[in-house]
């Protein structure tokens, strides 16, 4: 899978990916032009996706529809990353119980979970380059 993203000045870049096309930006306050979400954004709007349509999967093998699902993730902004991000599944399905069984098989089944849960190896370089030696990221600041 490769997606390619294009600057197209300031802070806005267009991403086509298949069919579609995404636009990026940074809101007013940061220098963008709010044209579209921020990179952040798109990365917990991305698990959110993703953790929804796990979720439904684990409930559809067991023959339950959650008609009304929807899945909240929230990001904590740390030193230059998020130092925290929860994912919460709201429904008014009554079974907790069984609901829990699906939140197990849904953070198997996440792909964007899984990824962020295994540190993916990281290789950064210049076009036609060597990699470029990336260093760990900066221990969160705690106070």
């Amino acid at each position: 899978m490769e997606v390619t993203a294009y600057w197209e000045g300031g802070y806005k870049t267009r991403v086509p990916i298949r069919d579609f096309e995404l636009r990026i930006d940074e809101p007013e306050r940061y220098g963008g032009e709010d044209t579209g979400p921020m990179p952040t954004e798109m990365l917990l709007g991305t698990l959110a996706a993703c953790f929804a349509m796990a979720f439904h999967h684990a409930a559809k093998k067991r023959d339950v529809a959650l008609p009304d699902l929807k899945v909240t993730v929230r990001g904590e902004y740390g030193n230059l990353r998020f130092d925290r991000i929860s994912v919460e599944v709201h429904t008014t399905h009554p079974a907790r119980e069984e609901l829990e069984g699906f939140l197990e098989r849904a953070i198997e089944y996440c792909y964007v979970t899984n990824t962020l849960r295994s540190e993916p190896e990281l290789e950064y370089r210049i076009a036609g380059g060597e990699p470029h030696e990336v260093s760990p990221p900066p221990s969160p600041e705690r106070g």
